[in-house]
């Protein structure tokens, strides 16, 4: 029976899952941890609850795959590696140049290492990842689902900075966003659950974790997108400050005494967001339990809170209207304060919250009461089987 593995590598990581197709049954997943580093933690969950765990050094990707693949047979999971004929593979940036998901041939797989000065944390890895996948099981269809893809159907009038012209044509500075897989996947469910065809909904999905993003997605297309140039832009996150004033870098970097733009990006990146206002953490789980206590907490936890509602009040002006408002991903899933107190200041324009149905965590549900003239959906993403669906779509 035909398998697909929809694989999701970052660059000290490996997630996976394996799915029959197009059944979209889930035959395992699993995730490779600390590749490169001392005691990587490799995980598969199978069958009927098994699991396979072991601890120990894996160098690199090639290595965790080539261990993966021994499992799946010896844990026979699968007969054969003949079975798995198709293997999507998360993307990061693809520019302008991928629209949407596509083959990865040789010219493919050269534009995505073109794009790794777009995302050099992650393109690299993947298509690493790829090659692998291409020597390891040649017969195999790889097929790339591009984190920016969605976002490409922006109009001018957003994806644009206000700056020069031609820093856009000579050197592709613009808007790409992030998320695209995640806020695909959760529009499309959430018209399903409207009962209107995705072309006649408007729609504003908000993928909150760690990394988190805001989207409006109008008749099934992203027209804006919170994340910009790179997942720095938008929300307040976990490390990420999210927007600020450009002009704030050299001041600041000056204060500190440095003298490498890239030190202060490292801030902005890995130091700011919850974890910089708070002092204490970039779980949001943790801050919730601090918060009574510990007032840098609770301003973190309103900051959060007011950067996605004033994102979402914007988009809904974008599209003149809304139909529907998604929470999903870590925190979007099982936060039922930050849902309710987001929704509370959105009240304005007839939506409005059922305490009752949204006390609840990770479970597909309309969290808005009867007569809200907006509905508000918890629908937790997934991603792995958005990838698996457009590996299927292109094997026909």
């Amino acid at each position: 029976m035909s398998k697909t593995i929809a694989v999701n590598a970052g660059s000290s990581s490996l997630k996976w899952q394996l799915y029959t197709m197009p059944e979209e049954v889930v035959v395992a997943k699993g995730i490779v941890e600390r590749i490169g580093l001392n005691d990587s933690i490799f995980t598969i969950k199978y069958g009927s609850g098994e699991k396979y765990e072991v601890i120990k050094d894996i160098e690199d990707h090639e290595i965790a795959i080539h261990m993966l693949l021994d499992q799946l047979t010896e844990l026979k999971i699968i007969e054969s590696l003949e079975e798995i004929t198709g293997a999507g593979h998360r993307i990061v940036a693809g520019g302008e140049h991928f629209k949407e998901s596509a083959i990865i041939d040789d010219a493919a797989l050269k534009l995505v290492d073109e794009l790794a000065e777009f995302a050099p944390l992650h393109n690299p890895a993947e298509a690493k990842v790829i090659r692998v996948f291409q020597k390891l099981l040649p017969d195999t269809l790889n097929v790339g689902v591009f984190d920016t893809s969605f976002h490409t159907t922006m109009p001018e009038v957003n994806y644009l900075y206000s700056i020069p012209k031609e820093y856009y044509e000579k050197f592709a500075a613009r808007k790409y966003g992030a998320h695209g897989t995640s806020h695909r996947f959760v529009s499309k469910r959430a018209a399903e659950l409207l009962g209107k065809p995705i072309e006649e909904t408007k729609i504003i999905t908000c993928h909150l974790g760690n990394g988190a993003s805001v989207t409006a997605v109008d008749g099934g297309k992203s027209v804006d997108t919170s994340m910009g140039f790179t997942p720095l832009a938008g929300l307040t996150m976990g490390t990420r400050s999210g927007d600020i004033d450009a002009s704030l870098l050299p001041y600041l970097m000056e204060k500190l005494n440095l003298t490498d733009i890239k030190d202060m990006i490292d801030i902005l990146n890995k130091k700011s967001g919850l974890f910089g206002l708070s002092g204490i953490s970039s779980d949001m789980r943790d801050l919730l339990a601090a918060e009574e206590t510990n007032k840098d907490a609770k301003v973190a936890i309103e900051i959060f809170e007011d950067r996605v509602r004033k994102y979402i009040g914007s988009y809904a002006a974008t599209m003149n209207g809304v139909d529907a408002i998604v929470f999903t991903a870590g925190i979007g899933e099982n936060d039922i304060e930050m849902r309710e107190n987001v929704i509370h200041g959105l009240t304005w324009f007839g939506c409005e919250i059922d305490r009752e149905k949204n006390n609840v965590r990770g479970k597909e549900v309309e969290i808005s009461t009867a007569d809200s003239k907006v509905k508000v959906f918890l629908i937790p993403t997934d991603e792995e089987l958005m990838i698996a669906r457009d590996v299927q779509a292109l094997q026909k």
